[in-house]
């Protein structure tokens, strides 16, 4: 169907109604000058220009007189010619363009002539300009060239794990963490239980010894998770402390030797030890029965670790007494706050009128989780009472340190690479690089 700028369809052209243009807003042709009239005489147009879609105005001359072209209209066409046709809409392009009509005095938008050079299929060296008069953003210079990454930024994620694992187990048992000139006695206590005295006792021990401590780990629990944790017997029948501190046995023919751990041992707990305080409430100087046998261990060893149980009877007391230093794992809760002043003056009483030399010197924070406002106020309460006997490491929720004691292994050896294994080796490592300076002044 040939486009002449006007409506065919009789379902819009209703019979007998004047046409109606698509590209103008009159309302009809004037009489006698009906293109469909085969009698009508055409205007007189230029040869080379098109006949079809003339812009008429309400307000112009005779229908066969072409409009004058505006001041602002572009040239590169005859005087004569039409207006281009509006351009389609290009998200479908079945739908023809058309313009609406418009209200009386209002400005259509103009549109750029078409090139003349590109219709006739004519190259052109004139660069096409942006869409209505829009220039386009000059494009950013990018340079192929990229700084050369850091070692941390250009290894894997698995890399990284393995460079961990690898550093935390040691495999070549160089002696990388300092040893003290002197036997280190560490008690690990806290009366409330379940904020890690077992776990860290174990990890603690694990990591120093495999980086060339000489360990020793008392389980003074009479739970025995300690035992079971580093893989240790300690059912009915097994030696065990509690014949050292009820029939004063020798700790060397109690300790067992940890498989798979060089230079660490363990002296296991069984169920007897349940009943070991109340059989020594009758025995003479109750209090230091496991400092005399700790002390009469004919061997050396660089760190001697006492598991607790979590309570402040006969056998803490016992750990109390015998030990030089006091390790305090807190678990980041309010809980674990309301009982460490108690905790503080029991280990006070026990300085005055037991042990001169007993002191707190390292404070742990233990199940931290980063997501939880609670958490960062346990921790600065924490470091503001305490001090820099607070660790700067912190040992984090890790589901890897609750599930290496079910495969009778600590954390650092049952995944190395875990946040949990790297955290305790931060912790064992500057607890290792404390002990080689001046001891840290008495709680007050």
């Amino acid at each position: 169907m040939h486009d002449d700028g006007r409506y065919d369809d009789p379902r819009v052209t209703r019979p007998g109604a004047d046409p109606v243009s698509r590209e103008t807003d009159y309302q009809g042709w004037p009489a006698g000058d009906d293109p469909r009239d085969p009698a009508a005489t055409p205007p007189a147009v230029h040869p080379e220009a098109p006949v079809a879609g003339a812009v008429r105005s309400a307000s112009s001359g005779p229908a066969n007189v072409p409009p004058a072209r505006e001041p602002h209209e572009p040239t590169g066409r005859p005087a004569n010619a039409p207006s281009p046709r509006p351009v389609p809409v290009r998200g479908n392009a079945a739908v023809p363009g058309r313009y609406e009509p418009q209200p009386p005095g209002s400005v259509l938008p103009q549109q750029a002539a078409p090139d003349v050079a590109t219709e006739a299929g004519m190259p052109s060296d004139t660069p096409p300009a942006g869409s209505f008069g829009v220039e386009a953003a000059p494009s950013t210079y990018v340079s192929r060239e990229t700084e050369t990454p850091t070692r941390e930024e250009d290894d894997p994620p698995l890399a990284m794990e393995a460079m961990r694992a690898v550093q935390i187990l040691n495999p070549s048992g160089e002696v990388s963490m300092p040893r003290p000139a002197r036997t280190r006695v560490m008690c690990v206590a806290n009366q409330k239980g379940g904020v890690g005295k077992t776990t860290t006792t174990v990890n603690l021990a694990v990591a120093l010894a495999l980086h060339g401590n000489r360990v020793l780990v008392v389980d003074l629990d009479p739970q025995g998770n300690a035992s079971t944790g580093l893989n240790v017997p300690h059912h009915t029948g097994v030696p065990d402390v509690y014949d050292c501190l009820i029939d004063s046995v020798p700790l060397e023919e109690v300790a067992q030797a940890v498989e798979g751990i060089p230079n660490l041992w363990c002296v296991p707990a069984t169920i007897d030890l349940a009943g070991a305080e109340i059989e020594l409430v009758s025995v003479v100087a109750r209090e230091s029965r496991l400092a005399r046998a700790i002390a009469a261990y004919p061997g050396h060893f660089d760190y001697v670790f006492i598991d607790c149980p979590p309570s402040l009877g006969l056998l803490t007391v016992n750990a109390l007494v015998a030990a030089q230093e006091v390790l305090i794992p807190i678990q980041c809760e309010y809980y674990a706050l309301e009982g460490l002043n108690q905790l503080i003056n029991n280990i006070n009483l026990v300085r005055q009128h037991l042990n001169p030399k007993l002191e707190v010197s390292t404070i742990l924070l233990t199940m931290y989780d980063r997501r939880t406002r609670l958490a960062d106020a346990v921790e600065q309460d924490v470091r503001n009472h305490f001090g820099d006997k607070v660790l700067q490491a912190v040992i984090p929720r890790n589901v890897r340190v609750s599930e290496a004691p079910s495969y009778g292994q600590s954390v650092v050896t049952y995944d190395p690479g875990s946040r949990g294994a790297t955290s305790y080796f931060e912790a064992a490592q500057e607890i290792a690089e404390r002990g080689v300076k001046e001891p840290v002044s008495r709680n007050a």
